[in-house]
């Protein structure tokens, strides 16, 4: 049994995670800004609710003392993508490191990943502005994190452009380095079956881990 802390744990991501890490025996703490709105999330004993800011490197250590793996789901559309997604890394990468927690999962976006050798989705002239530049928030993020984050052992898992609620659960997925890989559709379920293995059983470290059906 592991302890995982999940921040953005009452997001769809987030709520997957939660349940596959408690399908697994593991127990969890999940971290959301309002507690008082996810109180279903506590409604197993192997879960505590907590309430915590991931771009607050004081609040990341405090909620992932004593934790073996950290998963980040969050996300902001309320703050402009590259300052959020950087802020976020930081501070993990910060409070992670005081805290002991050895490795940390982060999710990525499909449209960073490469489509041919060297050219990635958002590349295209085509591809529009506002989703080009949400997109450079998780680059910035990556690259940050290849920087800054010597001492701990990271992941960005990079779900499908279809990250779909009523995609089936299959409990299996399929995985590439840095590419886009598979039928480009996964559930949230699955998605969360990849992040608990990669926390059991590290396979990937320190690069853009693309998974899909």
């Amino acid at each position: 049994m592991s302890k995982i802390v999940i921040f953005g744990a009452g997001g769809r991501v987030g709520r997957a995670a939660v349940a596959e890490a408690v399908r697994r025996g593991h127990r969890v703490t999940a971290v959301v800004r309002d507690p008082a709105k996810y109180a279903d999330l506590g409604a197993s004993d192997a879960v505590t609710v907590v309430r915590g800011d991931v771009t607050d490197a004081d609040a990341v250590a405090e909620a992932a003392e004593g934790h073996d793996a950290a998963i980040n789901a969050t996300v902001r559309l309320d703050l402009p993508s590259e300052e959020y997604f950087t802020s976020a890394a930081r501070a993990l990468v910060d409070g992670l490191g005081r805290a002991g927690v050895g490795r940390l999962l982060v999710l990525g976006i499909a449209t960073t990943l490469e489509v041919s050798p060297g050219v990635r989705a958002m590349d295209d002239p085509q591809f529009p502005e506002e989703y080009r530049s949400f997109s450079q928030g998780h680059v910035a993020e990556f690259e940050l994190l290849r920087a800054e984050a010597t001492g701990l052992d990271w992941l960005m898992v990079v779900p499908p452009m279809d990250l779909n609620a009523e995609a089936e659960a299959t409990g299996s997925y399929r995985g590439a380095v840095g590419t886009v890989v598979g039928q480009g559709r996964i559930s949230h379920a699955d998605l969360a079956v990849a992040l608990l293995d990669e926390i059991e059983e590290p396979r990937h470290h320190g690069v853009q881990w693309a998974v899909s059906h």
